[in-house]
């Protein structure tokens, strides 16, 4: 019998733990340890929690201690890895406050992501902290399940007083938690120190479609502006930028999150950002080692390249390789495409592989066919929105590099054809006259798809 021990009981560490133990736990010993106290929350749904769209946070767990002891793993909890002898084999925790030592025969890192701290004067942490405890109060970071419960418990007791949200960092993650505190009545802004929201995952012509959007719902937005400081006595009382002043009563800072990797220290190869270099297996340049999710690399098949893509969809695939090939089985990764998407304010956009800015950077000579137009055929009087569709190809190739949609309506499964697209190596040519059915209620007799193919240049 083998002996796994995995250090992270994230969703990477969930799915490769139940992977191993529901298809090979007769021939494995499992042995999980995990910092926190609670296992699988589901980041995405924060949001959505903070701002009351869903009643409580119930949902957003699909795993726990007992469910992975019931399946035949040894799980640890609040017992943070505190060095691992990699010679030797051997990972050393702190198991109620005592030093605990496991050996083990395959290790699986699953030790994921940190928010990133920015250089912002009055944005320290406390010093000794092992969590990031800022020195301000109402000054907060929002990754755990225990960083939202605090924001909500502050936001509801009203001796806080916190009318005024500064939200620092309009990706993703900032986007969804200004139109969570919006939606709570609270006067908002967002702050960037680029020029648009959501840069990472589309191009301007499409950001601006969602900067319009937060500001039509009462969003102030603050881009192209650098924070410098946040003061305050004791408390949050102002953000202040390198061109303007604000009064706030609380600051969420979410301008990204950086790999977890101090545990490969010096000995496991790393990426250009030290996220820990792993093969299509999984694999780190250790023997027995494996890294998975936001701590380790993915290929790339728009790039056709390694490359650092941290999503939760992407974390999940990679536990569930690593568990196969651990167990040995030779089982390979088919490759990512980075397919996200977000909902605000009832506008949907979704996203797939290279953006034409992103492109043009990794060295393609990128070209865009775009098309707007509405979803159903024109007769349909109702539920029939606009869709913006933007794909992005190469023009050597002809190969399909990216695509991005937005509209009111719910178009989150079309993006999906086009990550296989990507995958696949599929040119702008053949989606021309790719075979779309036609039903009113859905699509029209010619999609927006075949429209925007049949636009590329020849």
């Amino acid at each position: 019998m083998s002996k796994v021990v995995v250090v992270g009981a994230n969703h990477a560490g969930t799915f490769s733990i139940t992977t191993l133990l529901d298809n090979y736990g007769a021939e494995n010993e499992v042995v999980v340890f995990d910092q926190n106290s609670n296992i699988s929350f589901l980041g995405c749904g924060m949001a959505l929690w903070i701002g009351k769209q869903i009643s409580g946070s119930d949902g957003l767990f699909y795993a726990n201690k007992e469910i992975l002891e019931e399946k035949g793993a040894k799980v640890y909890m609040n017992s943070p890895v505190t060095a691992i002898d990699y010679d030797k084999k051997v990972v050393t925790a702190l198991v109620d406050g005592k030093e605990h030592h496991e050996s083990y025969d395959k290790l699986i890192l699953a030790t994921g992501s940190q928010p990133i701290l920015p250089p912002i004067k009055g944005a320290e942490i406390k010093e000794g902290s092992r969590t990031f405890e800022a020195t301000l109060e109402n000054l907060q970071f929002v990754k755990l399940f225990q960083n939202a419960q605090e924001v909500i418990d502050k936001l509801q007791d009203k001796s806080e007083h916190i009318n005024r949200v500064a939200v620092v960092g309009a990706g993703y993650i900032g986007v969804e938690l200004a139109e969570a505190f919006k939606r709570l009545g609270k006067e908002v802004v967002l702050v960037d120190v680029v020029d648009t929201c959501l840069a990472g995952y589309y191009d301007h012509d499409l950001t601006d479609l969602m900067r319009a959007n937060l500001e039509e719902n009462g969003i102030e937005l603050a881009f192209g502006e650098t924070v410098q400081a946040i003061e305050g006595d004791g408390k949050v009382e102002r953000i202040v930028t390198d061109k303007q002043s604000r009064d706030v009563d609380m600051v969420v800072l979410a301008v990204g999150f950086r790999p977890n990797t101090a545990l490969g220290a010096g000995k496991i190869e790393i990426f250009r950002n030290g996220a820990y270099l792993v093969n299509k297996k999984q694999e780190t340049s250790l023997p027995d080692v494996y890294a998975i999710g936001d701590c380790a690399t993915v290929y790339d098949n728009a790039l056709e390249d390694t490359n650092y893509i941290a999503l939760a969809s992407n974390a999940v695939r990679s536990g569930m390789v690593a568990a196969h090939n651990v167990a040995g089985h030779d089982f390979e990764s088919l490759g990512v495409q980075g397919s996200n998407g977000i909902s605000i304010f009832g506008l949907n956009m979704v996203s797939t592989g290279l953006t034409a800015e992103k492109a043009e950077r990794f060295g393609f000579d990128p070209v865009v066919t775009e098309v707007e137009d509405l979803q159903k055929a024109a007769f349909m009087e109702h539920g029939n929105y606009e869709v913006t569709l933007k794909i992005v190809y190469d023009r050597k190739t002809r190969r399909v590099l990216g695509a991005q949609m937005a509209s009111r309506g719910d178009i989150s499964m079309g993006i999906h054809l086009f990550s296989l697209a990507i995958q696949e190596q599929v040119t702008i040519d053949r989606l021309a006259l790719l075979d779309l059915f036609f039903l009113p209620h859905f699509n029209q007799p010619l999609s927006y798809i075949a429209k925007a193919a049949l636009k590329a240049e020849d």
